[in-house]
């Protein structure tokens, strides 16, 4: 393992990144601020690292005596849901795969008698937002049908029952506006000051917390099942992650949280790494590196945004049509019916996944097992965020 892609910011700041790996100052600068936060005791930046609204995405955080739901975010739980269906990529028609999805925009609850029974068995009436289940949202959250593209650890491969000639389902999404709705009421109280561990302010965030990620995972799956419906497939689940979540730990003997905003948890088991919409994703299995501790536990969590949102559409809209970003440099579709959001999630507003993945290999952190090719990538049909 070579140490080139560890960057020693300061004493308890760390940014996992190849010299290469392009980081925006903004985001450095932004770590630096989250440093200062009374209790923290180290900041850690993946490669994918970028800033986020007062703090970056793309990092992990620890500290002691208090936590900060503001660096969690408002999106509690947004993570990925990876599985494997039963349709066969041989004799693909990439067209009629998106005439077979369909909407997947307009509240699940309104469909039938059946999906208001699957939706009503999540138990999520008490959030208010049960009308939200099974919808993908705006921002960056997507549904993807993929196909594997290279194999690099056969016999890993094949102890999960992977097949190489199955589609794959990648389902990315969180919250949606419940856990909006917790961080609002947070700040609205508390500010950016954070909750001291043991008060009871602590605690009544603990329990939305833990009913926001449950909401997250239960949307993740409830997408996945409406797809599978729309394509006649059955489907089983690989992985089911959170990226944006708080968690108890302890690190050089001490007891503390930490919080992950864009960082997939380095547990063991298979993970997931997606790159943008026109670029591949990778299956990956964690290591157990000497940079792990400074690393906080954490790996990127995709490739990380190049561009803000607001400067997409003008860098972009003299190079392409909206109708043209639907069609990437892979071949593979994108429905994406808003057009601000197409501009602004198109793959050149992301970084290349590889230096992602490049940072996190030569820091020791990841064992690759498979690459896969996106075929379809479901954004929104026009109505993302009801």
């Amino acid at each position: 393992m070579g140490n080139s892609s560890l960057q020693i910011i300061a004493d308890n700041i760390s940014v996992i990144a190849s010299p290469t790996t392009w980081i925006e100052g903004g985001a450095i600068q932004q770590l630096q601020t989250t440093a200062k936060l009374p209790g923290m005791r180290r900041v850690a930046g993946m490669p994918d690292l970028h800033p986020g609204r007062g703090y970056p995405v793309g990092a992990a955080f620890f500290s002691v005596d208090r936590f900060y739901p503001a660096l969690i975010g408002g999106d509690i739980g947004c993570g990925m849901r990876l599985l494997k269906t039963d349709l066969s990529t041989a004799k693909l028609s990439l067209d009629k795969l998106v005439k077979r999805l369909g909407n997947l925009d307009a509240p699940l609850i309104d469909q039938s008698d059946f999906w208001q029974e699957r939706v009503n068995s999540c138990q999520m009436q008490d959030t208010g937002f049960e009308h939200s289940l099974g919808s993908i949202g705006g921002g960056n959250h997507f549904a993807e049908l993929q196909q594997f593209d290279a194999i690099f650890d056969q016999t890993l491969f094949a102890s999960y029952a992977l097949d190489r000639k199955q589609m794959m389902l990648l389902v990315h999404s969180g919250s949606r506006g419940f856990g909006g709705q917790i961080l609002r009421q947070h700040i609205d109280q508390f500010g950016h000051e954070g909750l001291l561990a043991e008060s009871a302010s602590a605690a009544a965030y603990w329990a939305q917390h833990a009913r926001a990620l449950q909401y997250a995972q239960a949307n993740r799956s409830l997408i996945a099942e409406r797809i599978c419906a729309n394509l006649s497939s059955a489907a089983e689940t690989v992985l089911d992650i959170h990226h944006n979540f708080l968690s108890e730990i302890s690190i050089n003997g001490e007891h503390g949280f930490l919080h992950r905003k864009g960082a997939t948890p380095a547990d063991p088991g298979l993970l997931i790494i997606p790159g943008s919409r026109g670029d591949y994703s990778y299956l990956v299995q964690a290591l157990d590196a000497e940079l792990s501790c400074l690393s906080l536990f954490s790996l990127a969590h995709g490739a990380g945004r190049k561009w803000m949102r607001s400067e997409c559409e003008a860098r972009l809209s003299k190079r392409y049509t909206a109708a043209q970003l639907s069609r990437t440099a892979l071949d593979s579709r994108v429905i994406c019916h808003d057009k601000g959001l197409i501009f602004e999630e198109a793959p050149e507003a992301y970084k290349s996944i590889d230096s992602v993945i490049f940072s996190l290999q030569e820091a020791g952190l990841i064992h690759l097992v498979a690459k896969l090719k996106p075929l379809v990538s479901y954004k929104t049909s026009g109505a993302c965020c009801v």
